[in-house]
């Protein structure tokens, strides 16, 4: 370790101690650590300590009376490596004279008053030919020692001030520096061959300020071994990742080469391909291994949610909405495949053990469509799917030949449908309203007990207000007709069937009693109306 060398202070002045630092290949170079920085003064300041009670020691004559804050400074370790204070020492008028010194009682400053120096001296000790001061906050203030060939290499902010001033300055004050310590690290930069090594042990963020102050100071070199490092390194998190990315924009009209690292987050495509997106899908709704496919199932919708916040004015709706439908046929075909299929006589008398991958198989295009009906109803563009799915009376004919084990993952789909129904979610016309009741609510009547047992998402109370909800859109005739049928099979069935209490309550209203209240509120207006011409 070699240490900072001072030059010597008079009588009076601060007085600053040596400080050990680091030796480099380079030379040598102190950067103090932010706990230097920002340390207080209570180890170094006699002020921040409780007065002593005993009497002041007499002096004899002929004896230099040595001041108490100098003694303090003389006996205390040195355990901040460079911060000193800007105390003066306290010295009699008269030395030879024996009388003791009552040193004048003054108010005790706060220490965040106290002004912080620190002096850091760069390269060979004694060779540097310039001072840079550099004023922070709250009075702190760091001296570095430097040398001004190296300044005008590395720095054009350095360069165009040496240039304004005289040829033969040595002293160049900054003030309102936001960033002492920073600017500090990024002069001893100047020092180093290897920046790159220096910065590898750097957190993201302390790179950042470091790459800041380099923009500031015209350090070019600086910044380039900054975005090295910064395309290299991982960023953790999306916050990391903004700071990163908003600490680069800015500097794409530096021509600097920030290109490399904005790949990392932009392909150069103003629109995502949607063969990505429709291959994403693909690869979902294809695997067969269910833990992996429910996981990327719930990645990707979620995902997809967040781009649902994107402007309406984008295509990308639009774009995903097509892919998804082109999925949700497709799907729907594998399903009507392997639905007649499972009602071929050869199949039926098949054993238990070769029917198990069919009836998996069902089980899994269900469950895919039913997780592109829950995109396309976040994306409000489920209307279509409702067509589609009302107009598959094929598929319905052929639900009830199938075993109830078989068959009852596709009504799960209907009952999302009602449910999307009765929240608002989906919105269509009364014919096809009329269309999905029509083929699918008897199906879906049928596998209810199943429904209730084998799936664990499903809701029973949500999905009974669905299909109430649903029914109480229709014109009163047909709501009546569906109810009747329905009440038929809930009295034969009871919990195994869906409890529509509510819509039978509000048709029963709706049939028998609204029609009398409202003519008899017709016959008191015209009995009103005809009392007041009189």
């Amino acid at each position: 370790m070699a240490e900072i060398r001072f030059p010597r202070v008079e009588e009076g002045q601060t007085k600053i101690r040596n400080v050990p630092i680091a030796v480099t290949p380079e030379g040598f170079w102190c950067c103090p650590s932010p706990v230097v920085f920002q340390k207080t003064l209570k180890s170094q300041n006699p002020l921040n300590k409780p007065k002593s009670s005993s009497p002041l020691p007499k002096t004899t004559v002929q004896k230099k009376q040595i001041p108490l804050t100098e003694k303090k400074l003389m006996t205390t370790p040195i355990r901040s490596a460079v911060n000193f204070d800007d105390q003066r020492t306290f010295t009699p008028d008269n030395p030879g004279i024996s009388t003791p010194i009552v040193p004048e009682r003054t108010p005790r400053p706060k220490v965040e008053h106290v002004p912080r120096k620190v002096a850091i001296e760069f390269g060979e000790p004694g060779t540097s030919d310039m001072k840079v001061i550099l004023l922070g906050k709250q009075g702190f203030c760091v001296k570095l020692s430097v040398h001004k060939k190296v300044l005008l290499e590395h720095s054009s902010f350095f360069t165009d001030k040496l240039s304004e001033q005289e040829s033969g300055l040595s002293c160049l004050e900054m003030d309102d520096c936001e960033d002492v310590e920073i600017y500090v690290e990024t002069v001893g930069l100047m020092y180093c061959k290897e920046m790159k090594q220096r910065l590898i042990k750097q957190s993201v963020s302390r790179v950042l300020r470091i790459l800041k102050v380099a923009e500031l100071l015209g350090f070019s070199s600086c910044m380039h071994a900054c975005l090295e490092y910064l395309e290299a390194v991982p960023w953790v998190g999306e916050e990391e990742e903004e700071k990163v990315v908003s600490s680069v924009l800015r500097l794409q009209g530096e021509r600097i080469g920030v290109t490399p690292l904005l790949k990392r987050i932009s392909s150069g495509v103003s629109n995502p391909p949607n063969d990505t997106i429709s291959h994403i899908m693909e690869l979902v709704l294809k695997s067969n291994e269910e833990r992996g496919r429910r996981e990327m199932k719930s990645i990707v919708l979620k995902l997809l949610r967040e781009n649902n916040s994107l402007p309406s004015y984008t295509c990308s709706a639009d774009i995903c909405s097509e892919t998804v439908y082109t999925s949700c046929r497709s799907c729907l075909d594998s399903l009507l495949s392997l639905f007649k299929r499972a009602v071929e006589p050869e199949f039926t008398d098949n054993p238990i053990d070769s029917k198990e991958p069919v009836v998996k198989q069902i089980a899994l295009e269900a469950d895919n469509l039913l997780w592109l009906l829950e995109i396309l109803a976040d994306r409000q563009a489920a209307d279509e799917f409702a067509l589609m799915w009302a107009c598959q009376q094929e598929l319905a004919t052929l639900h009830s030949k199938l075993h109830i084990v078989s068959r009852y993952h596709v009504s799960c789909i209907t009952a999302r449908l009602f449910v999307g129904i009765g929240k608002g979610e989906l919105l269509p016309v009364k014919d096809i309203r009329q269309l999905l009741l029509k083929t699918w609510l008897q199906p879906l009547i049928n596998d209810y007990s199943w429904l209730q047992h084998g799936c664990r998402s499903f809701d029973r109370k949500v999905v009974e207000e669905g299909i109430s909800r649903t029914i109480l859109t229709l014109p009163l005739e047909d709501q009546q007709s569906i109810l009747l049928a329905w009440l038929g099979s809930f009295l034969k069935a009871g919990d195994n069937c869906p409890n529509l209490r509510r819509a039978f309550e509000v048709w029963w209203r709706r049939t028998f009693i609204r029609p009398y209240a409202d003519a008899q509120g017709n016959v008191l207006q015209s009995d009103s109306s005809m009392t007041s011409k009189q």
